[in-house]
């Protein structure tokens, strides 16, 4: 069992203990010295005057080396500019869950009164005394964290793209439904020039066969095989459609959504760019390039949100839990309850569990652990969740030995250790 750091050593390496509570536009702070008696309490704004301000208070009561300060900051947060700011300063930044952030709330109010200046205290006081077990926020060198934001800011592009498509496909179903019967892949550009081409079913069945063949040629589709039941769609394009108010309102708003679609999917193409060029460039890009299927989309996302400081994680079964592929035990007696672990990197998770699905293409061993999984009743989520759990424990080895994945020297290891994976493999394979 890991010992906790020396509480007593932990008081004595800061001469401040300091509670903030932030908002989008003031930060509430409390800070106390190593006996718990408040040496700073005021609320600051959110800017370049508040922030000054903040660090000549810090800087006449705990000054250190080089204009930093000796402070150790409490914070229900883990990112953001508000962090960032901290970290400059040379505080020594402990993040704070809010489940924990709650408990210590009513540890000083337990008739259960709640302000901003209450919380920045009681966080400032929980540091003081139990801060030895937390702990410390490690930022990641610049490159990583531009590509983790560059990641994160992508994935929300992407869900912007598909509520667009969404929209679209909801407008098309009011006055144009030959349209989503004649294509399925309305993420894809070549849909959206259909609209642009014949936004209505009178400008299609007006523009006649040559045109519509000419589109086609022009713009191919995924299924080419369908090019003759699309022809004969486009021919009874009016015969099931909405009002001539319907057409010529809707017809309009999904010009429109195209108009968006366009601009959306150049960035999300702009920032795919950016972010294989920053992934091509990090020290650690070989060992997530080498996990089987993750390719060009998940291994910069894992690799992200994982980090480069290998201390961050003491083993697997820490990185197993940060990314929520771990479940939850509660233990009482007799009794043993196992539930989905929420508190999570949610960005990691999500990583994890498309590596998890994607693999099962390119490793046997991964496609039949999934089946067995299945077969024990687990939903294709859960079975996944299993897999990637197993994922992760290679993948810390991997990172903290700085090593690719070997699929031989992964199925020699399961060999050796007699894993019941192997077993099945080999019943596979008969």
């Amino acid at each position: 069992m890991s010992t906790l750091p020396d509480p007593s050593a932990f008081v004595e390496r800061f001469t401040l203990f300091l509670g903030f509570d932030w908002a989008s536009d003031h930060h509430d702070v409390v800070a106390v010295d190593a006996t718990g008696r408040i040496r700073l309490d005021r609320s600051i704004d959110d800017t370049a005057e508040g922030w000054s301000q903040l660090r000549r208070h810090l800087l006449e009561l705990a000054p250190a080396d080089a204009g930093q300060v000796a402070v150790a900051v409490a914070v229900e947060t883990c990112n953001g500019p508000a962090v960032d700011r901290l970290l400059e300063m040379g505080c020594a930044v402990y993040p704070l869950n809010p489940n924990a952030a709650k408990q210590y709330r009513s540890r000083k109010s337990p008739s259960g009164a709640k302000s901003d200046r209450l919380d920045a205290w009681s966080f400032a006081d929980a540091l003081r005394t139990d801060g030895h077990g937390w702990k410390r926020l490690l930022p990641d060198d610049a490159l990583t964290q531009e590509l983790r934001l560059l990641c994160r800011d992508e994935v929300k592009l992407i869900e912007q793209r598909t509520a667009l498509v969404l929209q679209l496909k909801a407008a098309l179903h009011e006055y144009y439904p030959a349209a989503l019967e004649a294509f399925d892949e309305w993420v894809s550009p070549n849909a959206w020039a259909f609209i642009e081409r014949f936004p209505t079913p009178e400008q299609l069945v007006r523009s006649g066969r040559r045109r519509w063949e000419k589109f086609l040629h022009t713009h191919p589709f995924s299924r080419p095989e369908h090019y003759a039941r699309r022809l004969e769609i486009f021919a009874r394009a009016q015969e099931f459609c909405g009002s001539a108010a319907v057409r010529s309102a809707k017809s309009r708003l999904a010009l429109a959504l195209v108009a968006q679609l366009q601009v959306v999917e150049k960035q999300v193409r702009q920032y795919r760019a950016a972010i294989e060029e920053r992934f091509e460039r990090h020290p650690d890009r070989d060992i997530f390039g080498s996990l089987p299927g993750a390719g060009r989309k998940i291994a910069p996302r894992l690799l992200g949100e994982m980090g480069s400081i290998r201390q961050r994680f003491s083993d697997a079964a820490a990185l197993q839990a940060y990314a929520g592929t771990a479940p939850l035990t509660r233990e009482s007696g007799q009794r043993r309850q196992v539930w989905f672990r929420h508190a999570c990197n949610k960005s990691l998770r999500a990583a994890v569990q498309f590596l998890a699905d994607l693999s099962r293409a390119q490793c046997v061993w991964a496609q039949v652990y999934y089946q067995r999984k299945r077969d024990q009743g687990a939903s294709h989520a859960a079975a996944l969740r299993c897999l990637g759990q197993r994922w992760l424990k290679i993948l810390w080895k991997m990172w903290q030995t700085r090593t690719v994945y070997d699929e031989a020297f992964h199925i020699r290891n399961q060999t050796q250790h007699g894993s019941w994976v192997v077993s099945l493999n080999q019943e596979a394979a008969c």
